[in-house]
This record gives C-alpha cells, structure tokens and sequence, in this order.
C-alpha cells in the first residue's frame, strides 16, 4: 500500500501497529514527520507536510490509540 500525506486515518493506523507503547500526546512533530517518512509504503515528498497535516494524524493517532 502507498501511503501519501493524504491518507491521514491510515498513517493513524500504521503509527499505532509500529508504535504501541508511545502515547502520541507526547511526540513532538519533528520526531512524528521522521517516524511517518520512515513507514513501510510511505511514498510521499517528504518536503510536502506542515504544521497542520502532522497535528491531523497526531490526533487521528490519539484517536486510535484510546
């Protein structure tokens, strides 16, 4: 599957399966755009998100996390 910066729910889902010990709450963005780049399937210019892409799939993670 190629993960895009669209595919906000299923970045969500991929960061809860590789991370499930981390509360998303906490990670800074920088570390959550390194983590996103680095996912299996994720195809995407990482130059292309910004502020509001991460804080949406920080909270679509929190969200799928609780």
């Amino acid at each position: 599957m190629s993960l895009k910066w669209t595919d906000v729910q299923e970045i969500a889902i991929e960061l809860n399966e590789k991370y499930p010990d981390v509360d998303p709450q906490y990670v800074n963005f920088p570390d959550l755009h390194q983590w996103i780049c680095a996912l299996a399937g994720f195809e995407d210019d990482p130059n292309r998100s910004g502020e509001k892409i991460l804080e949406a799939i920080q909270m679509a993670w929190i969200d799928e996390a609780a």
